[in-house]
Formats: C-alpha cells, structure tokens, sequence
C-alpha cells in the first residue's frame, strides 16, 4: 500500500473568499474523488485546528493500492479537474510519499 500525504499554506482573500472557504471548497473537490478513481483506497483533507506558526493550514491524506496506481491518480481526469483550484489557493506544499 502507498500512502501520500501532502501539507499546505494557503493563501487568505484568493478570489474573495477568506481561507477558512478556500479550505472548505478544497475539502468538498478532494474528497469528492473518494471511489471514483481506480486503486484509489481512500482520500482525506484535514484542517489544521492549532494554528502554530509551524503549522499547515491543511492536509490531504490519502491510500493507494500501488505505485502505479498513484500514477494514474495523478493523470486522471478526476484529479486534474481539482489541481487547478489547489494550485490557486496554495502558498506552500509539502509531500510525501511512502510505501507500507
């Protein structure tokens, strides 16, 4: 099993809307994809509640059969829809993949 785990900074006013809904829209469009990509196990976003100066805003927690399949989340469609909207809202990401 891959797990991939991503942290973000995201930016507050993007589009008028304040983090706290930038966050809420990101949550909806990234779990929305649970069950409809193959090898997909499962997708999360959690938000960030301590609000530490080390802290994320965000992170998005996810489970995959295999390496490949995380290949193909990363090209399907359902995945590119989303990106453009993260890529927008984001000031900082971290990642990191690894295999259990």
């Amino acid at each position: 099993m891959i797990k991939h785990v991503l942290l973000f900074r995201i930016k507050d006013g993007v589009e008028g809307r304040s983090k706290a809904e930038s966050i809420a829209q990101a949550k909806t469009l990234i779990e929305g994809m649970n069950g409809k990509i193959p090898g997909l196990i499962k997708v999360e976003v959690g938000v960030d509640f301590s609000d530490s100066p080390d802290s994320a805003d965000m992170t998005l927690y996810s489970e995959f059969e295999s390496r490949e399949a995380l290949q193909v989340y990363a090209g399907h469609p359902e995945h590119k829809a989303v990106l453009p909207f993260i890529k927008s809202i984001i000031s900082e990401r971290r990642l990191i993949d690894y295999e259990v």
